[in-house]
């Protein structure tokens, strides 16, 4: 009886093996980036700039302060009282935009959200754009990184080619917003109105995205505003890509590196990137 069981666990055992070579050896799941980011080489990047959100309730926060409640609020009493003393009459009467209660009456925490066709997240410091994405589950970018994404596939200075074209993408705008509301482009950096500016009917700072001729692409997916619309932080503590305002025909290539991560202005946003799951 044992010897016929023995035999009986030696053809079993042959019989699995032989299915085993059959199925051959399995192939690992493909690494994926999720559905709001790109893939570039071997990490991830998001197609848009991002807006925030608290990170546990989702409650969206303003665009126009930065994601702090200390420096929103600072930000908010500050300009209630310069608003009056800078600019031209009909700059003094443009209104701030609201602080929403949620954040005047609550601690929050930022988190990174990129989607199409939101307003862009500005006054970020570099403190604040890695903690809105690294609350994402993200991280910021490195410089190589940011670089080789906003190139894109053929590898050019600009996210359509090699050499500047006027208007391709959100940069270099005739109007500077500092000049409209304060008369000085170095005065006011931090007042919540400055991307509200428009010109002519059109906005200075755009909606994530709707620069399509702005994009950048790998392998059929593109990334949008990497030059122009906001300048982005990035891991080694300074910011690219211009801002739409910023007199700059440097394409993926202009940077501010003379700040300390703990500025932020109306012009400086980010996006995030993150390695294939």
């Amino acid at each position: 009886m044992r010897r016929l069981l023995s035999v009986f666990c030696f053809l079993l055992a042959i019989a699995r093996f032989g299915s085993l070579r059959a199925e051959g050896p399995r192939t690992p799941p493909a690494r994926r980036c999720s559905a709001e980011m790109a893939r570039v080489h071997s990490f991830c990047i998001d197609r848009w700039e991002i807006r925030t959100v608290d990170a546990t309730t989702g409650e969206p926060l303003s665009p126009f302060y930065p994601p702090s409640a200390r420096l929103a609020a600072s930000v908010r009493d500050t300009w209630l009282c310069e608003q009056s003393m800078l600019g031209v009459a009909a700059a003094r009467a443009f209104p701030l935009p609201e602080l929403p209660s949620f954040q005047r009456e609550h601690s929050f925490e930022p988190r990174a959200v990129s989607e199409a066709e939101a307003f862009p997240q500005a006054y970020l410091s570099y403190n604040l754009a890695k903690r809105a994405c690294e609350n994402a589950h993200k991280r910021l970018c490195t410089k190589d990184e940011w670089l080789t994404a906003c190139r894109g596939q053929k590898s050019t200075q600009f996210p359509y080619g090699d050499s500047f074209r006027a208007g391709r993408c959100n940069v270099h705008r005739p109007i500077h917003p500092g000049h409209v509301l304060h008369a000085s482009s170095s005065l006011g950096l931090l007042d919540p109105r400055l991307n509200l500016v428009e010109e002519g009917e059109e906005p200075l700072l755009r909606l994530t995205g709707t620069t399509l001729s702005c994009a950048s692409e790998w392998s059929g997916e593109k990334i949008y505003d990497m030059v122009g619309n906001l300048d982005e932080w990035v891991e080694d503590k300074m910011f690219l890509g211009g801002f739409y305002a910023r007199s700059t025909t440097k394409g993926c290539d202009a940077q501010v590196s003379s700040h300390a991560e703990t500025y932020f202005d109306y012009s400086t946003g980010t996006r995030c990137c993150a390695d294939l799951k």
